[in-house]
């Protein structure tokens, strides 16, 4: 009786086929960075990588002299290396094009079940927002903006209501016009309802559309936003502003799809995603009972948190020259170095459409010169107290770096009295890694950290 014969064992895998299987682009690594291959794919979109030379992802990807991590970034082989799981994160890599965002997926490689010591990595180009000056859409490449582009990117193909917090003037309806063109809806609506400055009836009317002769001054059938937006996203700006008596009708909407004409009986259905944004907060109108508990749980299934300038100063060189390109009628001279530092500088509780209001003003002030420090604000020219913390003079002394983040943790806890998973969200940290610095800082426990008694920084100035 014969017997099947037991296949040999693979000695040798040619590298050059596997990595060429794949349809994106792909490279292999080991833990030392080191590029061991890449298919051709790679080589079409980012260009031919020398292995002989023994490059590493980081200098080929970025132009970084060390790894990702040190550079102020995500890494997302440190990811895997801990997990032993594959990662997924958004990265600016540079291409033949020049700047691109990229999804990078990292798949960690074990020998013989040990740990990890190759990784695949596969890209696949992003178009959520962009690394370089653009006419449209979300720009930046710092860590805050990366971190908020991640999620944008993890809840773009889904279907669930997306909450934007953030403070007046970061973006959020271009934010939200990124998820619905990430999204299966692109092809569909993109409605933007302004919630506040609406009277109860007129918000009604605009929303749900009215019948002819329901109210006085109704002379015709009006359709309303929500049948704009069938199968489509619906964006509600301003959603803390809807009034009380209507938060009801709105929830019914979410929870059943239906709604009816202000003035008819008929019952209407509708198929819509929703995201919504607001620069109040939520939880402490919930307290209040100004806002519904039971709507806040419906529209925050997703939250993102949007930045501000502040949280993103390393962007705003970028934005300058993004929003001179976009501006209607700059003839284009430029900026000057020592304008853009003096902006830097500055704190921005306008954020974006403050800095757009700058550059509006200086080019006018500029006429056919480059805009310069002398074209700003006054308050951009003021040069930034060199007493950093605490009113301390720190121009004379030299603190480690444990003890800076030590008092900047401490002034921050004073200055914001938010819940610790809102102000971890604006440090760019998780929940648990704030509360572990807060305790290693020896400001008090997770649940209420201390302050010693006179020690409090002063209280920012009104904006």
């Amino acid at each position: 009786m014969s017997q099947n014969p037991i296949p040999k064992p693979i000695t040798t895998l040619p590298l050059q086929d596997l990595l060429d299987s794949y349809a994106e682009p792909a490279i292999l690594m080991d833990k030392h960075y080191v590029i061991h291959g890449c298919n051709t794919a790679y080589v079409t979109q980012f260009g031919q990588v020398h292995l002989s030379k023994g490059l590493k992802c980081y200098e080929v990807s970025h132009s970084f002299a060390k790894p990702c991590d040190q550079e102020g970034e995500s890494c997302p082989m440190l990811a895997c290396v801990d997990s032993g799981l594959p990662d997924r994160l958004m990265h600016v890599h540079v291409t033949s094009r020049g700047r691109e965002y990229v999804e990078v997926e990292m798949r960690p490689i074990a020998i013989h079940g040990g740990k990890p010591e190759f990784f695949l990595e596969i890209l696949k180009p992003s178009h959520i927002a962009q690394a370089t000056p653009s006419p449209v859409g979300l720009v930046g490449a710092s860590e805050p903006f990366n971190q908020m582009l991640d999620l944008i990117r993890r809840v773009a193909p889904s279907r669930v209501s997306v909450f934007l917090s953030g403070a007046s003037g970061t973006g959020k309806e271009v934010v939200a016009r990124a998820i619905h063109d990430a999204s299966d809806r692109s092809d569909k609506p993109f409605v933007p309802v302004e919630c506040s400055g609406l009277t109860e009836s007129l918000f009604e009317s605009e929303l749900f559309g009215h019948e002819k002769g329901a109210f006085t001054g109704a002379y015709s059938n009006k359709k309303g936003l929500v049948e704009a937006a069938h199968g489509g996203t619906l964006f509600l700006d301003e959603i803390g502003d809807v009034p009380l008596p209507l938060q009801v009708k709105l929830l019914r909407l979410l929870e059943t799809k239906t709604y009816r004409k202000v003035g008819s009986v008929d019952t209407r259905h509708t198929d819509f995603r929703l995201i919504s944004a607001t620069n109040q907060d939520l939880t402490s109108m919930v307290d209040s009972g100004t806002f519904r508990l039971d709507l806040y749980y419906r529209i925050t299934v997703f939250p993102i948190h949007i930045p501000s300038l502040s949280e993103r100063k390393k962007d705003i060189p970028l934005l300058i020259e993004t929003l001179l390109q976009r501006m209607e009628g700059f003839r284009g001279f430029g900026i000057t170095t020592q304008a853009i530092e003096a902006l830097q500088n500055y704190d921005f509780p306008g954020n974006i459409r403050e800095l757009l209001n700058f550059l509006e003003r200086a080019s006018l002030l500029a006429e056919n010169k480059p805009i310069d420090i002398k074209h700003l604000p006054q308050v951009c020219q003021t040069k930034p107290s060199a007493a950093t913390f605490e009113e301390e003079n720190l121009e004379d002394i030299v603190l480690s770096l444990k003890e800076v983040e030590r008092r900047y943790i401490k002034r921050v806890l004073t200055r914001n009295q938010e819940d610790r998973r809102v102000l971890a969200e604006k440090l760019g940290v998780s929940e648990r890694t704030l509360y572990r610095k807060i305790e290693e800082a020896n400001l008090g426990g997770p649940g209420e950290p201390s302050v010693s008694e006179g020690e409090n920084s002063p209280e920012p100035a009104e904006s």
